[in-house]
């Protein structure tokens, strides 16, 4: 097939978004497709409508790329492209929506969802800008269950830009302006602590399946930040997850590890995502704690989908031969 590989463009995570790009190039051409790299500039639509390609992969990050703007633009073209409908990308793409989608979400067994979610309120920047909200800060601490520390986060946006972990009300106003220097709300929950995970998947609807969960473990007991995202020696992953991070008792680890599946499943069902995705979500030592869905996961050397291929025994190239085919 003739695939178009849309990147790079114009957000904070074009570099990402580039080696993304490269990566799956390589994988769709060594599956045997024709590959067209397509840097998103003012000549793309131009581009796509001569090239005429008979599906489009977006290795877009971040704004354009996962907002429903790219994928707005196909359906407009009329062009088929691999994940999820524009409709579907402008819900992933707001972190603070996830608890009203969630309340909809009952499973096949009609019982309540599996994942939880930190308590959180997200503030527009117009509120601060216009409307004095700055001044009403201390009532965060006991607006939001346990307190400090707090998460404090864009509530659009990728690659852990903007967030922050804030121990005390005194880091609290530097931390809302860099997350608000990223987008226009952010969003302040609770802080969650426990075993970080990613879990892949791969499908959609009822007969989506998760692949091994991915443990992201920080050195030096730092955050995972954008920085640590893109530098080998700042973090380890372990591919599955380690029984031992989940539980002592080898049948219980299992168990949990199932239900942190399940709970991914979820989300990914619940917002309707289809074909490929990655659920970010902390096991707390209780229940699963969901952060956020990416419906446009990174395919670095260093990305998590590709080790959680890798851990399910599925080759990039057959993941791609098999996501552009579908579209055939």
């Amino acid at each position: 097939m003739k695939v178009a590989v849309l990147m790079g463009g114009s957000s904070f995570e074009r570099e990402v978004s580039l080696a993304s790009g490269k990566q799956v190039c390589a994988a769709l051409e060594e599956a045997g497709h024709k590959v067209v790299p397509l840097d998103t500039t003012s000549s793309l639509v131009p581009t796509l409508r001569s090239e005429r390609p008979q599906v489009c992969y977006s290795a877009l990050h971040g704004k354009h790329g996962e907002d429903g703007t790219i994928q707005s633009l196909l359906e407009l073209l009329e062009i088929p492209f691999v994940g999820s409908s524009a409709s579907v990308c402008r819900k992933t793409w707001n972190k603070a929506v996830l608890p009203s989608v969630m309340g909809g979400y009952r499973s096949i067994e009609q019982e309540a969802p599996t994942a939880s979610w930190p308590a959180g309120i997200c503030i527009a920047r117009d509120a601060f800008k216009d409307m004095g909200a700055a001044t009403a800060l201390d009532l965060l601490e006991k607006r939001i269950p346990g307190g400090f520390p707090l998460a404090v986060k864009p509530a659009c946006g990728g690659s852990a830009m903007g967030v922050h972990k804030v121990e005390s009300a005194e880091g609290l106003g530097e931390a809302i302006l860099d997350a608000l220097s990223y987008d226009a709300e952010v969003l302040i929950t609770q802080w969650v602590s426990g075993v970080e995970l990613a879990v892949s998947i791969l499908g959609e609807g009822w007969d989506a399946h998760a692949l091994p969960p991915v443990e992201i473990v920080p050195r030096n007991g730092l955050l995972y930040t954008t920085e640590a995202r893109v530098l080998t020696s700042a973090v380890d992953f372990y591919t599955p997850v380690r029984e031992a991070s989940l539980s002592n008792d080898a049948s219980e680890a299992q168990a949990i590890r199932a239900e942190i599946e399940r709970a991914a499943l979820e989300v990914y069902r619940a917002y309707g995502v289809r074909d490929l995705g990655r659920v970010d979500l902390i096991w707390d030592g209780a229940c699963a704690q969901v952060l956020e869905i990416d419906i446009s996961p990174g395919m670095t050397e260093l990305s998590l989908f590709p080790a959680a291929c890798a851990a399910a025994g599925l080759s990039l190239p057959a993941v791609f031969d098999s996501l552009v085919s579908s579209y055939a």
